[in-house]
């Protein structure tokens, strides 16, 4: 091999001769069905070009990404077993935990084989975090380390309870402070699976249409409450199902299925969980008064109509797709609090739209011209920009103005 393999400058002399630079990573997960069903994190499988399954009994099998659901951070692999029954464990929901549980920990840190670790349930309903899209998780202090991510918690019944996920670490070690996705979303993203075949990559999950805030001991006293407890419903979209099952701006929801709501993320995993078309009792507190109203499961509507349009001319988003943003648009792109405007859907490589815009970006302006639809986007740019052009663009919550000459 050439002592300049992997040098990006001389790789253009050497051509096929180079070495290919591979590179592996490592994780756990659990088989939940004895067909050959793993559960892992999302993040363990994403970007994988090949996966290797081993079984702590040596056997190695083809694994294929059955589905990813990255904002669960939970993904499925399937392995031909050939009509095999594989050993499988059972999952439990993890309302039966109480702090203070004993649980395991069982994983492949470092690489090392098979490990098992104990500990404790440190917390439960754990929301504080930025980890994934679902911020609700079981703490546990069960050493995790890298290597665990996809691996089961397991209750002293041999159940799963958990999918470890993520450790509070300055230096990548184990503290003793760990978080894994609770069980009940591990087995809505296996129902999701198994209702839409091998074809599913992407889980509808019930929307809201809501915004809400923590209630703190000032609010709880506002709203006649004897402590803080649920969240307050600030805005309701025209569509959301709340809003048609009689809630409004100004309730405080306290459960949802008859658990106790503790704040928004809480809120959010609740409902994460019932399946679509079904009905989730949402109790709430209006002006001091109790009641309990049914609310149906919706998927996010692509109302208004989107739009899609691919764009191309003698402008700077040559190049882009863009499109109305709708409640649809607002899930599927991870847009936080965006109900309305254009937004960019995707940018095709190597175009002047790749350069100057990227997707998930929200176009304000154009020129000046305050853009609401892509009928507006497509009038703007259809305008002369021999003097330049000015892009307004919300990128992630910031405002950014992008010039182009």
């Amino acid at each position: 091999v050439s002592p300049f393999a992997g040098d990006p400058f001389f790789s253009q002399f050497f051509g096929g001769r180079m070495r290919r630079q591979v590179e592996g990573a490592l994780g756990s997960g659990v088989i939940v069905d004895a067909g050959g069903l793993i559960v892992t994190n999302a993040h363990v499988a994403k970007d994988a070009d090949e996966i290797t399954v081993v079984l702590s009994d040596g056997r190695e099998f083809e694994g294929k990404v059955a589905l990813r659901d990255d904002p669960s951070d939970l993904a499925l692999i399937r392995i031909e077993t050939k009509g095999e029954q594989l050993p499988h464990a059972q999952l439990q929901p993890s309302e039966s935990l109480e702090v203070g549980d004993l649980v395991v920990a069982i994983g492949n840190p470092f690489g090392v084989g098979q490990t098992v670790t104990s500990g404790i349930v440190s917390a439960l309903a754990r929301s504080s975090l930025d980890i994934s899209d679902f911020n609700f998780f079981i703490q546990t202090d069960a050493a995790i380390n890298p290597g665990n991510s996809g691996g089961p918690l397991v209750d002293l019944e041999g159940n799963v309870i958990g999918i470890n996920s993520a450790i509070y670490s300055r230096d990548g070690g184990s503290l003793g402070i760990g978080f894994a996705i609770p069980s009940e979303m591990v087995a809505s993203v296996i129902a999701a699976e198994k209702s839409g075949g091998k074809d599913v990559t992407r889980i509808a999950r019930p929307w809201l249409g809501v915004s809400t805030q923590n209630i703190t001991a000032e609010i709880a006293k506002t709203l006649g409450m004897d402590r803080p407890a649920g969240v307050l419903v600030n805005t309701l979209h025209p569509s959301s199902p709340l809003q048609k099952a009689g809630v409004k701006v100004g309730d405080a929801i306290l459960s949802i299925n008859g658990k106790p709501i503790k704040d928004s993320a809480e809120a959010k995993f609740r409902m994460a969980t019932v399946p679509l078309g079904e009905k989730a009792k949402f109790e709430i507190s209006r002006q001091g008064q109790h009641q309990t109203l049914d609310v149906e499961a919706v998927a996010p509507p692509d109302i208004p109509a989107r739009e899609e349009t691919p764009l191309a001319g003698e402008h700077p988003l040559n190049g882009a797709t863009i499109g109305n943003i709708n409640p649809a648009v607002t899930i599927e792109m991870g847009l936080d609090n965006a109900d309305r405007g254009v937004a960019v859907l995707k940018t095709e490589p190597g175009t002047y739209a790749s350069r100057v815009v990227s997707a998930g970006d929200i176009i304000v302006s154009i020129n000046g011209e305050k853009i609401k639809t892509v009928k507006d986007a497509n009038a703007a740019l259809a305008k002369s920009g021999a003097g330049g052009w000015s892009l307004d663009i919300e990128r992630q919550g910031h405002m950014t103005r992008i010039m182009v000459r």
